[in-house]
């Protein structure tokens, strides 16, 4: 269909707007929604617009009014109310009545005759009229009388100056002649902890109080009080699978296995089962339907590992050989990432002409554990799984269970990254665990935050994992556990940590790798869980700062703040209401004590720069007195790597400094 050619506004650089709208933005119920776009027209005639949003597959728009910026941008917001995906557009039109308004005082103060440009005002009383019922109705006769008066100007001229005119008259516009974007933008919407969680890793076979078994689903329930009161809220197991036989690896990734060696978990399937079983020393089936019980009575939820790869004995394999590449002597593939080698595991091949049985099959394997409860999904390796896959699954899926949330554990190219997160998955690791200097550490969220990645990227932010043990965990003591536990909960309000290696401080890496030395991957660990110098109330601190705090449970809010030393780094957050304000400083320097002076941005923050103002560390719980823009800080990383100050404004009187000194 044609456009109407009287059509005069034009609607272009719609933002955020992904891949031309081909993906949607993520949200949680609460956030909102900031649409900007340019929007102008020809001529001199007043311009206004309007965001229309309304949840997905509903008829009746709704709308918010749009407010000029500068340059013809223009900005509206919405907010998300319900679990429900949603759209947007925007709206422009001309209006003549706002023309008409900063036109007439003009041409009154500048002595001119305007009795026909009374007549254009009342025509846009009037053609309000028609539109208006009860006391607005009575309300526009009154002012169609004073604006119609041409004897009387000045009384009509007084009237653009009434907000309750102007108010009025804006609830009645005429949009005869809008112009609508040409495209209806989506927005998914997830349930909080997908912008809000705190992840905590743990192997259920290393849970036992006995070193001579096997731990159990029974042995990690055990545990579960003392892991809610370290403040984690999402319980994060490696696969729970039977492990394969053929082909174990032993300790260390040894391609020989020793008697007694349990396997890696991540080697699913056996002639015990494969994805839909457990397994069996790890319990039954009612065992684990007792743990995820357990777990959400303790406030935590189970997230299960997906992994999309199968042993060489897995029932897969004989049922479905189609279903796996092989090579030109007839074997099967196994998985490579050169120069390392997965003898144990076969990729699944996407390329197989059975792709639709395949694709229903790995389907199936999720809605068996969506069955049993569990909402939550780490995901091995998404990117070596074909993204046509994930996308259909995923909003198959979506469709029945809306509270689903999928973490992708790709550490890949950054646009490989970004793909997998617009075509479904509701969290992704990143590259945050070989972020290091300040600079690394700007930069990088200043690309999550500031950029389009942050409409559809929600990173989740791991110090550790069993597979990676990076080179400054290794090499500069307990204050660098704490330094990267601070960074990881602050800088994200998604973060997870694999313990007890983490609040343990294991160091002993795979000699130039970042690799656990005798990885947990392949042997029953006896951790030792009370050890001196572990961080159990370091990071049973830190998260409860994150949970009392609401400006940490965001991770868009993110502002560095200058400060000349290149070893401190600083930043705050704030909520938008700005009753809650984070200061975090933190010692880029293992070794040695840092100072600087940090600028803190406090006219955006209200503090009044004459004032003096209260900062209490949350941490160590000193509070300080602080005044003006410019103020000290300094860090003894051996004493405490790193302050996570709670602003206050500024003192109503000289007696509330006996309180905070």
């Amino acid at each position: 269909m044609k456009k109407d050619g009287r059509n005069r506004i034009v609607i272009e650089n719609v933002y955020p707007e992904i891949n031309y709208g081909q993906y949607p933005i993520k949200r949680v119920v609460g956030e909102k929604v900031v649409v900007e776009a340019d929007i102008f027209g020809d001529g001199h005639d007043s311009v206004s617009a309007v965001v229309l949003y309304k949840k997905k597959g509903q008829k009746k728009w709704s709308e918010v009014p749009m407010t000029f910026l500068v340059n013809d941008r223009w900005r509206g917001e919405f907010l998300i109310e319900e679990l429900s995906d949603y759209v947007y557009c925007i709206e422009g039109w001309v209006d003549q009545f706002k023309t008409w308004l900063g036109d007439i005082k003009k041409k009154y103060d500048a002595k001119q005759d305007i009795p026909v440009d009374l007549l254009i005002g009342a025509n846009e009383v009037e053609r309000a009229l028609k539109k208006a019922k009860g006391g607005d109705r009575k309300k526009l006769q009154e002012y169609y009388s004073i604006v119609s008066n041409t004897e009387d100007p000045g009384g009509a001229v007084a009237l653009v100056d009434d907000p309750d005119f102007v108010n009025l008259m804006f609830r009645y516009p005429d949009r005869s002649l809008s112009s609508k974007y040409h495209k209806e933008l989506p927005v998914h919407v997830d349930r909080n902890k997908a912008l809000f969680s705190t992840w905590y890793e743990r192997f259920p076979r290393s849970c036992s109080q006995d070193p001579e078994e096997h731990g159990t689903f029974k042995d990690l329930e055990a545990l579960l009080p003392e892991i809610s009161r370290m403040g984690f809220d999402v319980l994060y197991l490696p696969p729970i699978h039977p492990i394969g036989k053929i082909n174990r690896k032993g300790k260390n990734n040894s391609v020989v296995c020793e008697p007694g060696d349990p396997g890696s978990p991540w080697a699913i399937g056996s002639d015990e089962g494969g994805h839909k079983s457990i397994h069996p020393e790890l319990g039954s089936i009612d065992d684990f339907l007792d743990l995820v019980k357990s777990t959400q009575e303790h406030g935590m939820e189970i997230a299960l590992d997906l992994a999309y790869q199968c042993t060489p004995d897995h029932p897969y394999v004989k049922e479905h050989p189609e279903w796996f590449k092989k090579r030109p002597d007839g074997t099967i593939q196994y998985a490579e990432n050169p120069p390392k080698k997965y003898q144990d595991i076969y990729p699944i091949n996407f390329e197989t002409e059975q792709w639709r049985e395949l694709w229903e099959e790995l389907k199936s394997i999720v809605e068996f554990w969506l069955d049993k409860g569990v909402r939550i999904f780490r995901v091995d390796n998404p990117h070596t799984k074909a993204f046509a896959f994930w996308e259909w699954m995923i909003a198959e899926l979506r469709e029945k269970y809306p509270d689903m949330i999928f973490l992708s554990e790709a550490f890949t190219r950054p646009k490989v990254m970004y793909k997998l997160a617009k075509i479904g998955f509701n969290q992704s690791y990143t590259y945050f665990t070989w972020r290091n200097t300040k600079k690394e550490f700007t930069d990088y969220l200043t690309e999550l935050t500031t950029t389009d990645v942050r409409e559809f990227f929600r990173p989740n932010f791991w110090p550790n994992t069993p597979d990676i043990l990076p080179q400054h965990l290794q090499f500069d003591g307990r204050q660098e556990f704490i330094k990267r536990l601070v960074l990881a909960a602050t800088l994200s309000s998604n973060y997870g940590i694999y313990g007890p290696a983490f609040e343990l401080c294991i160091q002993e890496a795979v000699p130039g790798k970042e690799e656990y030395y005798n990885s947990e991957k392949y042997e029953i660990k006896q951790w030792d869980w009370d050890a001196p110098g572990n961080l159990k109330d370091v990071i049973a601190r830190i998260n409860r700062i994150r949970n009392e705090n609401q400006a940490l449970q965001f991770t868009n809010n993110l502002e560095f703040c200058q400060i000349e030393n290149d070893l401190i780094l600083a930043y705050i957050k704030t909520t938008d209401d700005q009753s809650n304000i984070i200061l975090v400083v933190v010692n880029m320097d293992p070794h040695h004590t840092q100072s600087g002076w940090v600028q803190i941005p406090i006219d955006k923050l209200g503090i009044n720069p004459e004032q003096p103002f209260m900062v209490h560390d949350l941490i160590g719980d000193a509070k300080y007195i602080w005044k003006g823009p410019t103020n000290y800080v300094e860090l003894n990383p051996h004493i405490l790597p790193a302050h996570i100050f709670r602003v206050h404004g500024r003192l109503k009187k000289e007696t509330d400094f006996d309180y905070f000194m």
